[in-house]
């Protein structure tokens, strides 16, 4: 059968990791926290309620594209694609293109700089098939003026940074609710991961610093995860009422599988 991603493909690699998916939202956060259409995420007052409800949805929907059948990853898109779509009515303006592609470039950015945290560099090849996949993601949600190469998207990626971040009082109210919802130990450990996998302009719009006092303990789990008692990291990051999910994203779901 036919699959939207190839089997053998690193982003199924980097999906169908938990520790991994935890550090591309852990970026992802952050940088949805700066972006100047986070308003659009404050339209429903879902995101500001259940920060972590909404993480895990999200999550569902990609792992939905990344894993399932070609026909079942486009119906996936296409109901998110409807959903926006609904938002835009509701609120009576269209989301700009320019905010979509913010959202497709983050989840490039921080699934290729998450894996390298975690596993080894990528090579360029690897990030070309990660910057195809969530390309053509966007295009059958119709978004306009997607790149076609890695260094294409890189370029773009660089623009999108210095023209579209700014922090506002969504930024704080965004931080106010993570750090509500995790506890400041947790919240800590957020802002320790966010900044080993930002960009430097996102870093120093939310001082976050580079994550350094990390990096000694993210490199003893890279060296001991395999091992049964090592899974601390993850489950560090979310409350323990989190544990059952985050185990579940080690596994591809029957539904999601390829024939």
């Amino acid at each position: 059968m036919e699959t939207f991603v190839a089997q053998n493909s690193i982003v199924r690699r980097i999906w169908g990791t938990s520790d991994t998916v935890l550090f591309i939202f852990a970026g992802a956060a952050a940088e949805f926290a700066l972006n100047k259409a986070v308003d659009w995420l404050y339209f429903t007052g879902r995101l500001p309620a259940d920060p972590l409800g909404r993480l895990f949805s999200t999550v569902d929907y990609a792992r939905r594209i990344v894993f399932a059948d070609r026909v079942g990853a486009e119906k996936a898109i296409d109901s998110i694609a409807a959903i926006h779509g609904a938002v835009e009515a509701s609120r009576g303006q269209a989301i700009p293109a320019w905010a979509y592609r913010d959202v497709l470039y983050l989840l490039i950015a921080y699934s290729i700089r998450a894996f390298e945290v975690l596993e080894r560099p990528l090579t360029p090849a690897e990030c070309e098939e990660i910057v195809d996949v969530f390309c053509r993601l966007g295009r059958r949600m119709g978004v306009p003026d997607l790149p076609t190469s890695y260094a294409a998207w890189l370029a773009d990626r660089a623009r999108h940074l210095a023209a579209n971040l700014a922090p506002s009082r969504f930024t704080a109210d965004l931080y106010l609710q993570y750090r509500k919802h995790l506890g400041g130990v947790r919240y800590a450990m957020l802002r320790g991961v966010q900044g080993l996998v930002v960009p430097p302009p996102v870093a120093a719009q939310l001082a976050l610093g580079n994550g350094a006092w990390l990096r000694p303990a993210v490199g003893f789990y890279r060296r001991t995860k395999q091992l049964a008692a090592s899974q601390w990291l993850k489950n560090t990051l979310l409350p323990t009422e989190y544990a059952a999910r985050i185990k579940a994203l080690d596994e591809v779901p029957a539904a999601y599988r390829a024939a």
